[in-house]
């Protein structure tokens, strides 16, 4: 039998980083106080996002700046995070339905002599570093040790990644990325970072810079995923940004891109063009850009960015459409750490059968797997709950 397809559409937009206030166990991850949206708020004395604000982001929680007007233009809320973890990976998959009981591990003092051994012996080659640092500093530490020896560059953050950084005039790309795959396969439990993540760079000592040819290689979800689902379905899916990536490429395929602008243009395209099916998207500047280096300013840029593209993603959505606009997790750009923040997701929801009504405060990011699985017609809620009866007016 043909499976049946549905003319309903639902994108899915994570704002990286963009939290809206400590989850209820963030003192547990080290993350009390932490606020994204709140401290950005009053760093740059006052949010001027007109857009998100007509939409109810001041419903979603008091903000400087934002009013809770009195006829929002969607629906609104907060997740809050349900899975162990504060990375990428993790919330992206609960939004997609799962639900993780242990966070990802992470190396703060670099990988074991083991681990780090055996690349060495698999790839061919030596490594330097093998410690927790940035992704600039580190090249420039290490930069010309590599040039001069070949040797790989091997580091970590505070997320659960496992990076290798070389110079594109030293190690061919297709090298670079077959020791990525390479890591990807030996890197099982206990040492199953979420990521391996590829880091060419070129230039010369103090003018080094990072290419766009950067490759991420996820571990495979281990449960049954929203996209599994729609896939199972007939219902098509489509990514913008490194969200396919973060499934490790399971039944889901993205375009890549190199800046949120980017972004911006493939999911109005996507608007445009497509007749039915999911759009999960992802504009990562937030968190790669601003909420790692502690940039507020370029944090609120970024925000402004998406608040002026609003208008053109409104216009393009169909009388079957929901947009949701969510997070994965906290990067608290004013804060004296660079890390990943432990934080409720807000949440506002769009579309022309939508009420402005307040969905509550949500038990879990799933939900938003659930619900979108409910309206392109798919009996999968995943740890979710579906909230979309009191989402649409019919």
């Amino acid at each position: 039998m043909t499976p049946h397809r549905m003319s309903r559409r639902a994108v899915i937009l994570v704002l990286d980083g963009v939290g809206a206030g400590e989850a209820h166990d963030a003192a547990t991850y080290g993350d009390a106080g932490s606020d994204t949206l709140g401290h950005v708020a009053e760093a740059v004395g006052g949010l001027q996002l007109p857009n998100l604000e007509r939409l109810g982001l001041g419903h979603v929680r008091p903000l400087r700046g934002m009013a809770a007007v009195a006829h929002p233009g969607g629906a609104w809320g907060r997740l809050q995070p349900a899975s162990a973890g504060k990375d990428s990976t993790t919330g992206h998959w609960e939004l997609a339905g799962i639900r993780l009981a242990r966070p990802f591990p992470t190396y703060p003092d670099g990988f074991p002599p083991d681990v780090i051994d055996e690349f060495a012996a698999r790839t061919g080659r030596g490594v330097l570093g093998n410690v927790a640092a940035s992704g600039t500093a580190i090249i420039d530490d290490f930069g010309a040790e590599h040039q001069a020896t070949g040797k790989w560059i091997v580091y970590t953050s505070a997320d659960s990644v496992f990076q290798v950084a070389s110079h594109e005039g030293v190690i061919p790309l297709a090298e670079l990325y077959a020791a990525c795959e390479t890591a990807r396969e030996m890197l099982v439990a206990p040492h199953d970072v979420s990521r391996v993540i590829a880091r060419p760079f070129v230039g010369e000592p103090g003018r080094y810079q990072r290419t766009k040819n950067r490759r991420d290689l996820s571990i495979e979800p281990p449960e049954t995923t929203l996209l599994d689902a729609l896939a199972a379905a007939g219902v098509s899916r489509a990514g913008v940004g490194k969200v396919d990536d973060l499934f490790a490429g399971r039944n889901l395929r993205a375009r890549h891109t190199g800046s949120n602008a980017e972004g911006i243009e493939a999911i109005a395209t996507w608007l445009r063009e497509e007749s039915d099916g999911l759009l999960f998207a992802n504009l990562v500047d937030f968190d790669t850009l601003f909420g790692h280096r502690n940039d507020v300013a370029g944090f609120y840029g970024a925000l402004r960015e998406v608040d002026a593209a609003l208008p053109t993603f409104e216009a393009l959505l169909r009388e079957d459409d929901l947009l949701f606009i969510t997070a994965d997790h906290g990067n608290d750009p004013t804060t004296a750490s660079t890390d990943h923040a432990r934080e409720r997701a807000p949440l506002l929801v769009v579309g022309p059968q939508v009420r402005p009504t307040d969905v509550g405060e949500r038990d879990t990011f799933a939900d938003v797997g659930a619900t979108v699985a409910e309206w392109l017609g798919s009996d999968f809620r995943g740890s979710g709950r579906s909230f979309l009866r009191e989402l649409v007016t019919r």
